[in-house]
């Protein structure tokens, strides 16, 4: 396809862009009036339903990466792009199953208070924060670098203004409606996310008599069987576990994600909103597959590369191919809704890191008041927006289900082991779980910058220190061996006390008995 309306505006674009931003403004004015407290900030006062839970679960885990970054790395790469799907949706199971209710028992705002919970605050919080900041700030690049592409092409407008005005109106919504804001716009995206990509994948099987296998026919004819074969973009098998490893185990450290379990009123609501969240994520990864190799065959991988050399506005193009501008504005409102509830539930999260676990834990002591609390979580909010826009700028080009696979990684190492160890391992001391976590955040953020991703595709170089693309594999048995071994050298009998104390409480809920915090 030759031509296309991309970086022309056309009104029904201009119109569904501001449909949704006067929409989650009008939200954020709701929401405003009822955010006085940092508990409404941080997890809306705790009385959000399983249903409402799930769909906002599902909008913040469906992000620029699913809807964009995925169909654009199926298109180009053929079945290999399913690996991100796969990988994304088998990390369900593992939160539903070890992570929701304990988590909700345990936890008042962050994931750091399960594992800081019968430990010593200081250390762990520090080092919880410095790994939970570094899956934000490199899911955030992520995020910001899809909006600026999309909204550079649709609009005509240089990048940089573009990451600029999304930064802007997520500040807004978070500033004012903190989580209460978040959660509606999440739940309004993942509807219009799932009905948009519902949409889309009928008009593309329309094409094909509704027959998936002569899609896949048509693309086999086109490009060869291999688009249909694993071995195009993860060559290496230890690669791809790597990757798999990462990505699983990595949804079960995502600070933006644990944060939501805070927001229902018990852990068996919990536990339902990750099944309606599963079913909701499920349902669109399996469209997001028709998505990419319809736009492989509709479009054509040089059509895609034109417009974007990472791939990621496949799913626009394709929205324009098979029904007009009018579709292809529909959908591109629905891809900024995507990226804009997700940079604001990052947002919300590193917010609450940097003012419940660091400030008030930290700085304070845990002695700062609500209200103290309250203002300094909105002005590190500030300070996110900030740095989402300088970075946003700083990585124009990057391949954004690349660059979430690495923030996967950095949650699946740094965060998941020691939450998991905290959990169910009475013998796991601070010591343990500070190792494991520095250990995890800084193994990984190495490897990667020695891995060839970094070392051969960037800085062009003709080999590597490190052969995988993707440090799971090596980073997060490292995170455990290290939590096990400091914990059994040097063991602490006052805190594996701690831990049967709280056991109670951990399968019971907050209505157990209390523990001394020390």
């Amino acid at each position: 396809m030759n031509e296309s309306a991309l970086g022309a505006p056309n009104a029904i674009t201009i119109v569904s862009f501001l449909l949704f931003i006067g929409l989650s403004l009008g939200i954020t004015v709701w929401a405003a009036r009822k955010t006085h407290t940092a508990a409404h900030f941080y997890t809306a006062g705790g009385g959000v339903t399983a249903l409402q839970n799930g769909l906002a679960l599902a909008g913040d885990y469906m992000s620029a990466a699913s809807f964009l970054g995925i169909a654009g790395l199926v298109a180009l790469s053929g079945f290999d792009g399913l690996i991100y799907s796969v990988g994304f949706l088998v990390g369900w199971p593992v939160v539903m199953f070890l992570i929701a209710e304990p988590l909700r028992n345990l936890g008042r705002y962050t994931f750091t208070d399960v594992v800081a919970f019968r430990l010593r605050q200081v250390p762990i919080r520090i080092a919880a924060a410095i790994g939970s900041l570094a899956v934000v700030a490199f899911y955030l690049i992520a995020q910001m670098v899809g909006a600026g592409n999309l909204i550079r092409l649709l609009f005509g407008i240089p990048y940089e203004y573009a990451v600029m005005i999304v930064g802007t109106v997520m500040l807004a919504y978070v500033l004012f409606g903190g989580m209460m804001a978040t959660t509606w716009v999440q739940i309004v995206k993942a509807i219009l996310l799932l009905g948009g990509a519902a949409l889309l994948a009928i008009l593309v099987l329309a094409r094909f008599n509704f027959n998936p296998l002569a899609l896949f026919a048509a693309a086999s004819d086109t490009y060869g069987p291999g688009v249909l074969a694993p071995g195009r973009l993860v060559t290496n098998p230890i690669d791809a576990m790597s990757l798999g490893l990462a990505l699983m185990l990595g949804t079960a450290g995502l600070p933006h994600i644990l944060m939501r379990f805070y927001t229902v009123p018990n852990a068996k609501t919990a536990r339902a909103s990750v099944s309606y969240a599963a079913g909701f994520i499920g349902f669109f990864y399996l469209l997001t597959f028709i998505l990419g190799f319809g736009a492989m065959v509709i479009i054509g991988r040089e059509g895609i590369t034109a417009f974007d050399a990472g791939g990621n506005m496949a799913a626009p193009l394709l929205a324009e191919a098979v029904g007009g501008t009018g579709l292809l504005g529909f959908i591109a409102a629905v891809a900024f809704a995507t990226i804009l509830a997700v940079v604001a539930g990052l947002t919300l999260s590193g917010a609450a890191t940097l003012s419940h676990d660091l400030w008030v834990n930290v700085v304070r002591g845990g002695h700062a008041d609500q209200r103290e609390e309250f203002l300094v979580a909105r002005i590190a909010t500030v300070a996110l927006a900030v740095f989402a826009i300088v970075l946003g700028i700083a990585f124009q080009g990057q391949n954004v289900a690349f660059m979430v696979g690495l923030a996967f990684a950095i949650a699946a190492s740094a965060n998941f082991p020691a939450l998991v160890l905290a959990i169910f391992w009475s013998k796991l001391t601070t010591a343990g779980a500070q190792a494991s976590m520095l250990v995890g955040t800084i193994s990984t953020v190495v490897l990667i910058y020695l891995s060839p991703t970094i070392q051969i595709d960037i800085l062009k170089n003709e080999t590597a220190m490190f052969p995988l693309r993707n440090p799971g594999l090596v980073s997060i048995p490292l995170a455990f061996i290290v939590a096990w071994l400091v914990s059994v050298m040097k063991p602490v009998p006052a805190e594996e006390q701690q831990y049967h104390a709280a056991e109670r409480r951990l399968h019971l809920g907050a209505d157990a008995p209390e523990i001394a915090k020390h």
